[in-house]
């Protein structure tokens, strides 16, 4: 089984938010072999991002900043030796197949490239902190989930409830 994290669930698992211990709910079945991690090679930039954007703001001390730093890039490297996540590359056909979607639901491509990687990579799930990128997900037919939604995310990896719907990639 595989779920698909966006940025915004990633960025939980770092810094403490809602949605967070559902995160890290997540990390845990990874760690135990339970279930694989996706993600696009996109969300490294983005968590990136949105870490430097909170310390430029004063919301991470610069010490809390770089553990922070350390924690994601560690943590990340170490998933992918042990092959508990999959990195996925943005590929052309991935881009190109999110355009319908940013017209047809006025998403950002950033957003579209999200929902078209997950189908990509045939994730069980998608898990995001975006409550309208969920609804959009649910809407092209994937099993979709915001984190916040932290009793949903539990009960649907504790009983093992996880499955692909047919998207075309």
């Amino acid at each position: 089984m595989k779920a698909y994290l966006d940025s915004s669930a990633i960025v939980k698992r770092y810094v403490s938010e809602p949605g967070s211990s559902a995160v890290d709910y997540v990390f845990d079945k990874g760690w135990a072999g339970e279930i694989y991690l996706t993600t696009s090679i996109w969300n490294i930039g983005e968590v990136l991002g949105v870490l430097d954007i909170r310390r430029r703001r004063g919301w991470l001390s610069e010490d809390d900043f770089e553990r922070t730093l350390k924690d994601f890039v560690s943590e990340t490297l170490r998933l992918l030796r042990l092959k508990i996540l999959e990195i996925v590359p943005i590929l052309t056909s991935i881009i190109v197949k999110a355009w319908p979607l940013i017209l047809a639901e006025h998403i950002y491509e950033a957003d579209a490239l999200q929902i078209q990687t997950c189908i990509w990579s045939t994730s069980n799930v998608f898990l995001s902190g975006d409550r309208e990128l969920v609804d959009v997900a649910l809407k092209v037919g994937l099993k979709a989930l915001d984190v916040k939604d932290e009793d949903k995310v539990r009960k649907l990896l504790t009983k093992g409830e996880l499955y692909h719907r047919d998207v075309k990639r």
